[in-house]
């Protein structure tokens, strides 16, 4: 786990290189296929030599959400431990880690339908005037999404048509945990100006590699609409207004690192509250040898420790 930009990929290819690892990927933009220079997709090279699983299953146009992830994930995770080998997941989405670690409660399936419905009702009336109505019906969870977060909005209005009971009810019953034995590694940065010097690089790598055009041609899909969840992500958000002629390509990549640098702050405090987590930092020299040891002595002498209880 870490900030974006902390060098979470290399370090995990790295390790897959020494160690009996196959990684992947816990990164909500990384699903979408066609999100590639924007999400820091891996590249294909890198893919080749160490294929992630979880990368390129949807298209932007659809959904995922925290419980898609983690049924895919233990899927994933099963087969990998299996095949004698062991899952090493990779990225910075920490809703997915925390919904892979703690569980998720039981909730209904979705309804393509019913989602239809609330969508075009927004639509017509807004999301603000739904989350009023979500607000009446479920008021813990009202109050935990915003009046404009759509997808979360849509998926607490159908939770309660579909089950006849609230959203927060229904979560704050008994979770599913992993069957698996879990080790946390933290990549955390002791020097912040690193970490914001790396990602200005990165924006300026991601704008030289095409990521404008990346966004025009995903602004021009059909079923395109900016309130996808894929269409949120940070660096293609800020794509649209530029598109539009709202602003000028400087401004647009002042934004960029912005908010890049604005996500990486929120994933360090979400990050301090795992306590569990081992912080490494990515400057070290001696990074991978000790990301190693720490793995090894985890494993132990038998590799199938790791694996289901």
């Amino acid at each position: 786990m870490g900030p974006t930009a902390s060098g979470k990929t290399a370090l995990a290819c790295e390790l897959a290189t020494h160690l009996a690892l196959d990684l992947v990927s816990v990164d909500s933009a990384l699903v979408y296929r066609g999100l590639d220079i924007g999400a820091a997709k891996p590249d294909a090279a890198t893919l080749a030599r160490h294929p992630h699983r979880l990368i390129d299953i949807r298209e932007p146009t659809q959904a995922y959400s925290a419980a898609d992830f983690c049924g895919d994930a233990l899927a994933a995770m099963r087969e990998i431990s299996a095949a004698g080998r062991v899952p090493l997941l990779v990225g910075g989405t920490g809703l997915y880690f925390r919904a892979l670690a703690q569980g998720l409660a039981r909730l209904p399936d979705a309804d393509p339908q019913l989602r239809a419905q609330l969508a075009a009702e927004a639509t017509a009336k807004g999301w603000p005037l739904l989350h009023a109505r979500l607000l009446r019906l479920d008021p813990v969870a009202g109050a935990r999404i915003g009046p404009n977060d759509a997808q979360r909005i849509q998926r607490a209005l159908e939770v309660i048509e579909l089950s006849g009971k609230p959203l927060s009810q229904l979560q704050d019953g008994a979770l599913e945990r992993p069957p698996f034995r879990i080790l946390k590694l933290a990549l955390l940065p002791a020097a912040r100006g690193l970490l914001h010097a790396r990602i200005a690089a990165r924006v300026d790598a991601m704008l030289a590699a095409g990521l404008v055009d990346e966004a025009r041609r995903l602004r021009a899909l059909p079923g395109w609409d900016a309130d996808l969840p894929a269409m949120r992500a940070v660096g293609y958000r800020q794509a649209w207004p530029y598109l539009a002629g709202a602003c000028d390509l400087a401004t647009f990549r002042e934004r960029v690192v912005f908010a890049t640098r604005q996500f990486a702050k929120r994933q360090f405090t979400w990050l301090r509250g795992e306590l569990d987590a081992r912080p490494l930092d990515p400057d070290a020299s001696a990074l991978p040898d000790h990301a190693a040891a720490i793995i090894a002595a985890f494993l132990g002498p038998c590799r199938g420790a790791v694996g289901e209880l």
